[in-house]
This record gives structure tokens, sequence and C-alpha cells, in this order.
């Protein structure tokens, strides 16, 4: 088969795990490619996600790399013999791939916290909430294109509601909450659909209000993707242009602690209903 011209981003993440055991073991490409009977360029193409790998040829590979971590080399499996085709797949000649790879990320985290503070976080706005929103960043976007990347955004709630449940902890300033976007019914809208939201048992949501002194973090959005094991935890960083996904360590643990530090500063999520409720009545 030949490699892959467009590798996903879970393809390159198992690429880049790969990568990062046999740099650990301290092997060439070369040399490693040797162990498993194999060459320096296809070991490359392995690395960066353009070709698959089988179980057998993970198990070998983290044999030789000396990796005795179970739980990890059985995520990677995982990682490498999944077939899933989401409902992401009906998009993919549609919208780019920073989508498609957003969809498939979070269709495989264990668990999602995400922490918006001018925004609504994206998996739970309204289809007018996020029409706005892409009538902002792009305006003048042809209808087609407009309503595909609504209709995505909407669907990406599946998140929430699939079986078995995905825990997701959201975190919003207050200042997201007011903001009138898309007018008031629309915004009325969306505060409704969060108290809606807040009510599945797998779903908090959190409130920073404006009178939090202890928050100082105007412009610490971030999206937290947990993965089966921790060294499969990733950072989502989005931009009306495009999103990038990190998965260094060092910034994985500074946002754990970050996400702390953020929830402490927020209301409960019985206050946080009871805050959103009376937003809702001011409209």
């Amino acid at each position: 088969m030949p490699p892959r011209i467009n590798p996903s981003a879970r393809h390159e993440r198992l690429g880049s795990e790969l990568r990062k055991l046999r740099e650990k073991a301290g092997l060439t490409a070369r040399a490693a490619a040797n162990l498993i009977g194999s060459d320096q360029a296809q070991m490359s193409n392995l690395e960066a996600g353009r070709v698959g790998a089988s179980a057998d040829r993970i198990r070998r590979l983290a044999f030789h790399y000396a990796c005795d971590d179970t739980a990890l080399i059985d995520a990677l499996v995982a990682m490498a013999t999944d077939r899933t085709r989401g409902w992401w797949e009906e998009y993919r000649d549609i919208l780019s791939r920073g989508f498609l790879d957003l969809a498939e990320a979070e269709f495989h985290a264990v668990s999602v916290r995400s922490v918006r503070i001018a925004e609504i976080p994206g998996f739970m706005q309204t289809e007018a909430h996020a029409r706005a929103v892409f009538n902002y960043y792009v305006p003048g976007m042809l209808s087609a294109d407009l309503e595909a990347k609504v209709a995505f955004r909407v669907q990406r709630r599946v998140l929430l509601q699939r079986t078995p449940a995905t825990d997701v902890q959201a975190v919003i300033h207050e200042a997201a909450l007011r903001m009138n976007v898309g007018g008031t019914t629309a915004a009325r809208e969306q505060l409704a659909l969060l108290l809606e939201l807040s009510e599945r048992p797998n779903v908090e949501i959190r409130v920073i209000p404006f009178s939090a002194t202890e928050f100082a973090g105007a412009s610490g959005s971030m999206y937290y993707l947990a993965g089966p094991v921790p060294q499969l935890d990733t950072l989502h960083f989005d931009s009306p242009v495009r999103g990038t996904f990190v998965d260094a360590e060092a910034l994985l643990s500074q946002h754990r602690r970050l996400f702390a530090k953020v929830q402490d500063s927020a209301h409960s999520p019985q206050e946080s209903r009871d805050f959103i409720v009376r937003i809702l009545k001011e409209r």
C-alpha cells in the first residue's frame, strides 16, 4: 500500500509516539528498522503517520525498545488497528482536514476539559450561535460552505450524548455568557441549551463570574482531550484560521495544573446553573 498523502492527526500521533519510544531507547531509525526486517524509508513513513502498522509490528517494536508499559502498548495497538469510520467521514470532501481531525480526537477522548473566556465551547453551541460565529470570522462565505460548517459544529454535540458517555468539564467565563451573539433570541436559546446540557450526568459546567478576583487568565482558553493513557493526552489550540494539536508533556502537565486553578476560580456546578438562569431572565 502506498504511503498516505495526507495522514490524519491521529495517524501522525501514533507515528510520533513510536518515534518517542525509539529515541528513548537510543536507537536510530535505521537500527530500529533492521531489528524488524524493514528499512529506514519505511520506518520514516511509519513515524510520520504515512503508513500503518499491524498489532504485531507495534509489539515487536515495543519489545526492541524495552518498553514494558503494557497500558501504553495496548493503547498504541488500538490506535494502529482502529478502523472506525465516524460521523465526520461524511464531511471528508466538504470541510478541511482540521475539522475532521478534531472530531476524531473528540471521539477517542476519554474525557474533555474546556475553558472558554470570550466564547461558548464549539460543541455546546446552538445552530444560530454557530452560524453567527462563522459569519463573523469569514464574511461572505458561500452558503453551502457555511451550512456545512454549522451542521458539523452542531453534530459535534454527539460527544456529550453518546454511550458510553464522555466525561466533559467546561468552564465558561461570564463574558461569554453575556455576549449577544446572533441577537437576543439566539442568545437566549444558547443559554437554555447550556442549562439543558448541564443536567446531563457526564457534563459539568462551571461559570467564572466577573467578580472572581483570583482569576487572571483573560486569554487562557484551552481544550484538553484525555487519552486512554496519560501519554496520549492532547491539547487543541483553536483559531479562526486553523487548529493545532500539541502533545508535549511539559505543556500537558502545565495545563492540567492550570485547569485546576481555573476550576477553583469558578462557581460550583449548581451555583453556575443558578447564575446562567439569572442571566437568561435578564434577556
